[in-house]
């Protein structure tokens, strides 16, 4: 043996090469002969909102269906059997450039589809050049659908899908922030009045003598300031179309009775005037205050709740949605890398701290603290670049794993299912059932991984 050192070569496993590919700036998802994904780096994630395991095994058409993006590269594909370039937008905002290769067999048939996407903002980067049409968020077609990862959100949504068409009164109630005015909206452009306006105002934010005037209008003269050839009133101007009255509960009673006379009669007297105005409007109002108890304090008119109670919709807090938050972030994430013409990237670290995070703020909070930490971080958004009020609540949120040992690594996830399983379903058969496993197995995991969640439970009793 001569005295050079011996180098070990380093052995390329299928293991290692899955694990590389994870490490590509560019999404990787590789469908088989029947569109069925087989695999997906983790980039997916970024790019949708879903992990890869929540990818793995689904159809594409069935996710496409769903509007995860849009246009699909896939049936041209199959069709030419050639690779295909195709500019597409996923629902969380992110533009991709991508292109489909097909791996064809000894008959030349396809066998594999292999599709990198490249996001289109880090590719206009490289190439130093503006693209001369660009799609915004804001400027996705009426018929785009609302996508969730959240069944209780999901159940909302067809709950909607059957009521937009309609023209009874509609109340969205639910904490603040909690995206009441986006759901009121897409039942507008689900209606069939999506063609006409959608107006909106909010009761708190303007004072009870001007809000009167916003809403029904003025005749020229009509008081002092006043415009002399008058003012058409939000009723007016949304007819045939949808308005949208957030906070309802900060609406005066006198103000009440003159809504009540719009939704019962379809007709209102503008300022000034002796003559009454009839429109056709369909009624949204939203609150996250509760009415029933401002009623039987004689602080909102009991007639008027019933007639805007018609049909209920309760929004859940983000805190409830949790299958939610990753696609909010990166939404947010690539809407302010827009607006601020940057291109910033968050942790897996930091992204585990604000998944687990209770949010009390709802999306409105989180939008904020996204658009905060786009501005004042550096390229890659870390833990340490969050405020304080999240760094002092993050004793329960598990810490990733790096995965040096598969044990620790099952460990690590068995015990993030079992606490959020055991938070929804406060039970070992309730546990058992949600996560298709035995009682007593559960029963067993829940005093492995959940000891303080028992304490706590004991000490409410």
């Amino acid at each position: 043996m001569d005295n050079h050192s011996v180098t070990k070569k380093a052995e390329i496993t299928l293991e290692s090469i899955l694990r590389m590919l994870d490490y590509s700036s560019d999404e990787i998802y590789v469908l088989d002969s029947e569109k069925k994904i087989v695999y997906v780096n983790r980039n997916s994630e970024k790019h949708y909102g879903l992990k890869q395991d929540e990818l793995l095994g689904k159809l594409n058409d069935e996710l496409f269906e769903k509007g995860y993006w849009k246009p699909s590269i896939v049936p041209e594909v199959f069709a030419q059997k050639e690779t295909v370039y195709l500019k597409q937008q996923t629902y969380i905002g992110a533009e991709l450039l991508t292109t489909a290769v097909p791996i064809l067999n000894d008959e030349q048939e396809i066998e594999f589809v292999f599709i990198t996407s490249t996001e289109l903002q880090s590719f206009k980067r490289l190439i130093a050049k503006k693209e001369s049409e660009e799609l915004t968020r804001a400027e996705t077609e009426p018929s785009d659908p609302m996508v969730t990862n959240n069944e209780k959100f999901r159940n909302i949504l067809n709950f909607c899908n059957k009521v937009a068409p309609t023209n009874s009164t509609i109340l969205i109630q639910g904490e603040s922030g909690t995206g009441k005015g986006v759901l009121a909206y897409y039942l507008h452009r689900i209606s069939q009045r999506k063609d006409a306006p959608f107006l909106t105002i909010n009761c708190a934010a303007i004072p009870e003598e001007l809000l009167e005037s916003e809403l029904f209008g003025y005749i020229g003269g009509a008081f002092t300031g006043a415009s002399k050839t008058g003012k058409k009133g939000l009723f007016e101007a949304a007819h045939e179309g949808t308005i949208f009255l957030d906070e309802i509960g900060e609406l005066a009673l006198p103000l009440q009775a003159k809504v009540l006379q719009v939704i019962q009669d379809k007709q209102f007297i503008p300022i000034g005037s002796n003559e009454s105005k009839t429109v056709d409007v369909r009624i949204i109002t939203a609150t996250n205050q509760n009415l029933q108890e401002m009623v039987e304090n004689k602080c909102f008119r009991e007639d008027l709740f019933y007639r805007l109670n018609v049909i209920d919709i309760q929004t859940p807090p983000l805190r409830e949605r949790k299958e939610d938050i990753v696609p909010f972030i990166y939404s947010f994430l690539n809407k302010f890398n827009a607006k601020y013409n940057m291109n910033k990237d968050i942790s897996p670290e930091c992204l585990n701290v604000l998944y687990y995070y209770s949010w009390p703020g709802n999306i409105r909070q989180l939008e904020n603290l996204i658009e905060r930490l786009v501005i004042v971080s550096d390229e890659t958004i870390q833990v340490a670049d969050l405020p304080q009020v999240i760094l002092e609540n993050t004793e329960n949120i598990p810490q990733i794993v790096h995965a040096n040992s598969l044990d620790n690594a099952l460990k690590e996830v068995t015990r993030s299912f079992i606490r959020e399983s055991y938070q929804r379903h406060p039970s070992s058969r309730g546990v058992a059932k949600d996560l298709d496993i035995s009682q007593s197995r559960a029963s067993r995991l829940i005093r492995e991984h959940c000891q303080d969640l028992l304490v706590k439970k004991i000490q409410e009793l």
